[in-house]
């Protein structure tokens, strides 16, 4: 138990919260209502893979600076509770694990799974090479509710690519708010991010700019879908969440990025998901 409890932790899967909603708003959406049991079930297993995939190769090719990160310490990596070996068969299980189900779901999907794994896979280098590196991990995410529509409807369609976009952006977004309590370690080993290239003064206003852009996107998805009005109160609080977010933290003060604030952030996807699902329910009764 205690070695499943450090693969868990390892994978973050609490963190979850962030992509899976997205992932059912996507297959919701497609749906136009409550997508199949098959669907749910087989949408589900491939963001288990997928996400448990990544999130263990990130911290096995980020483990020699995860190493030096005073933050880091606990990590089941750092600490030895989770050997290298270990990750890298969770990783090719996982993988196998999405495949599986990418092919369960419309054709479409097994054709596309390379363009699904490509951001998951090139995230970890890109704070070596670029400050881009937020917008990867948004890419990265942007493919949950993108995926979960082709698993649906078997196409791509205006509505997939905006939702995706929104989510893409949301999350880039935070991460760059997250980045900012790195600037010193990361100019120290060479690593780049926003707040490295813009400061981290430029980098909150930016990511301000892009929380702006997403619930944006956000509203664009109803207003393409037809939603009712009870889809854009779920709206109005996914905003006033950020706002919060946006107020509590500054360029000389970081102290509230905890791990509360981290997950306070995934209210968001939660809020917006039962939200667009009362909606359909509504506009289809």
């Amino acid at each position: 138990m205690s070695k499943l409890k450090a693969h868990l932790e390892n994978i973050a899967l609490s963190h979850s919260v962030f992509a899976l909603p997205f992932a059912y708003m996507g297959g919701f959406l497609a749906a136009g209502g409550l997508p199949t049991i098959h669907d749910l079930l087989w949408i589900t297993l491939a963001m288990i893979g997928a996400r448990s995939a990544a999130l263990a190769l990130n911290n096995l090719i980020d483990l020699k600076y995860d190493r030096l990160h005073p933050r880091f310490t606990q990590r089941p990596m750092v600490t030895g509770k989770v050997k290298q070996w270990e990750a890298v068969g969770l990783i090719v299980g996982s993988l196998l694990l999405f495949l599986l189900a990418a092919a369960q779901l419309q054709p479409l999907c097994l054709k596309l799974w390379p363009l699904a794994l490509v951001p998951l896979v090139i995230y970890p280098y890109m704070k070596r090479f670029s400050w881009t590196c937020h917008l990867v991990l948004g890419l990265a995410l942007a493919v949950a509710p993108v995926g979960s529509w082709v698993a649906v409807r078997g196409d791509i369609s205006l509505v997939a690519v905006t939702l995706g976009l929104s989510v893409g952006i949301w999350i880039a977004a935070f991460d760059v708010i997250y980045g900012c309590q790195d600037v010193a370690f990361d100019k120290a080993h060479g690593l780049n991010s926003m707040p490295v290239r813009f400061g981290v003064d430029g980098a909150l206003r930016i990511a301000r700019v892009m929380h702006t852009f997403s619930i944006l996107g956000f509203i664009l998805v109803g207003v393409i879908v037809g939603l009712p009005t009870i889809y854009y109160l779920g709206v109005i609080i996914a905003a006033t969440v950020l706002i919060y977010q946006h107020l509590i933290v500054s360029p000389t003060d970081l102290s509230q990025v905890t791990q509360r604030y981290f997950m306070r952030n995934g209210l968001v996807g939660v809020v917006l998901f039962f939200t667009t699902v009362i909606a359909l329910m509504k506009s289809n009764y």
